[in-house]
């Protein structure tokens, strides 16, 4: 068995389809994000980052820098295990009683990642409801997918947030069959959001749990920060919230936030919480500050919706295909991924602005994209810079503009 040509060859063909990735050598500065520095032949590079999901630079706030030193100079690097084993750090206590307030929720367990946690959430309920079904939106995260195939349940997957589709599976499961509607609030590819209330009303007429996914909208939404359900005044009517440190609070970690014995129930059974070494009490300190801080202080968000405002603004008027987003992401198609890995090339190497291509399969084949997170710090000069790079490459290598 010739080993080494199987692996080689799985590469090739990810070479051949244009879907290669290379992650860029980096160094973000503190206190100065979106500047960057990346490492290539000729040394550091000052760059602009465009494509950051810690979309608030809350990574680089004084206060959550300043609470992750204080953590690390009294009680050290790493947690001494899982938390099983080595107990609660504090930090993680006063977090997860943070969360549950955010969300109008009883209790919330921290995962080391928000994959982790769908991953584990999803398959422990559905091993514990038996003859569950689950119905999951078709553009819900891989780790969702991963952690439904998981439960070893039923799957039964509805049209992107079509109410009609979802009903017809819905009805044709048993009245008495415990049924899980799995969706996301904010979808991070096309920008769009899910009909939270409609199919909490459909999760009522079925009685059905709903599970759902936030990463992409807590921290961003809401008067608080509690993502679209606070917004939209629906946190209450949902079983069990899931979301994320790592994006807009910008430290790291995932988390689920629901009723008390919900949570006792994935906390005693969920292998993905169970052995897993709990975060480090440095990361936690961070997050805590920076979930108290976005409580608070509606700047940041407002700020990031003027800016996302106004990136969309000018890549219309340069006519550049800009997708429908009704929130912070800003989605430009390009619809191949030989040539969105070259504009995204040409953008670093020659302009030292940085975005990555998104390919298959994290969105179909044929509408691969760049996909642009501006945030509070991006000024109306780097969006100038940007569009008229992106005009200037697009007319370069013979991409038709929007009519």
């Amino acid at each position: 068995m010739d080993y080494d040509r199987i692996f080689r060859s799985a590469i090739d063909r990810l070479h051949e389809e244009g879907r290669y990735r290379v992650f860029i050598d980096i160094l973000r500065t503190k206190g100065s994000f979106p500047n960057a520095h990346c490492f290539g032949g000729n040394g550091p590079k000052p760059i602009t980052v465009w494509c950051s999901n810690d979309y608030l630079g809350m990574g680089q706030h004084p206060a959550v820098v300043e609470a992750m030193d204080e953590a690390l100079r009294t009680v050290g690097a790493g947690s001494g295990g899982t938390r099983n084993i080595s107990g609660n750090t504090h930090y993680h206590t006063e977090l997860e009683a943070e969360l549950a307030g955010l969300h109008g929720k009883d209790g919330a367990l921290l995962f080391t990642s928000g994959y982790v946690s769908n991953e584990a959430a999803l398959s422990t309920l559905g091993k514990l409801l038996p003859d569950c079904i689950i119905f999951s939106d078709e553009l819900n995260h891989a780790s969702m997918i991963a952690g439904i195939k998981s439960s070893g349940c039923e799957k039964r997957i509805f049209r992107h947030n079509d109410l009609d589709h979802l009903e017809e599976l819905l009805a044709e499961a048993g009245e008495d069959t415990p049924k899980l509607i799995a969706f996301e609030s904010v979808y991070s590819m096309d920008g769009d959001i899910a009909p939270i209330a409609a199919i909490c009303d459909l999760a009522d007429k079925y009685n059905a749990l709903t599970y759902l996914d936030e990463v992409h909208a807590v921290g961003m939404y809401g008067a608080h920060g509690g993502g679209i359900s606070e917004r939209e005044d629906v946190a209450h009517r949902l079983t069990l919230i899931e979301g994320t440190l790592g994006k807009a609070f910008g430290v790291m970690g995932g988390y689920i936030a629901a009723d008390r014995t919900i949570i006792d129930c994935i906390r005693s059974y969920a292998p993905g919480f169970i052995f897993t070494t709990s975060l480090s009490p440095v990361l936690v300190a961070g997050a805590l500050a920076s979930v108290r801080h976005l409580k608070a202080s509606a700047a940041e968000r407002e700020a990031q919706q003027q800016s996302a405002a106004m990136l969309k603004a000018k890549f219309a008027a340069a006519g550049l295909p800009l997708m429908p987003s009704v929130t912070h992401i800003v989605p430009l198609l390009v619809g191949c991924p030989v040539k969105a890995k070259r504009i995204s090339d040409i953008l670093l190497a020659e302009y030292g602005l940085y975005v990555q291509p998104i390919n298959f399969p994290t969105v179909p084949r044929g509408t691969e994209r760049l996909r642009f997170t501006p945030g509070p710090h991006h000024s109306a000069e780097m969006m100038d810079a940007l569009t008229g790079g992106l005009v200037e490459i697009w007319s370069r290598e013979e991409i038709a503009l929007a009519a």
